[in-house]
C-alpha cells in the first residue's frame, strides 16, 4: 500500500491494518521456524509496511 492510500484511511481503518500485519508477522515467524516458510523475503517487506502504517498513524495523531 503506497503512503497516498494510507493518508486516505481513518484512524481505525489504520489501527486493524497494523493489527492484520502483525498477525501476518507472527505467521511468517511461525513458519520460518518450523521449516515451511517459502518466500523470506516476505518477513522485511511486513516489517516496512507496519512501519509506513504506524508512521501515517503517528502523524494522524499529532
Amino acid at each position: 500500500m503506497n503512503p497516498e492510500q494510507l493518508r486516505d484511511k481513518t484512524v481505525e481503518e489504520l489501527n486493524a491494518a497494523v493489527a492484520d500485519l502483525n498477525q501476518e508477522l507472527f505467521n511468517l515467524k511461525f513458519q520460518l521456524h518450523t521449516g515451511h516458510l517459502e518466500n523470506t523475503s516476505r518477513i522485511p517487506e511486513v516489517r516496512k509496511e507496519i512501519a509506513r502504517v504506524k508512521t501515517v498513524l503517528q502523524t494522524k495523531h499529532s
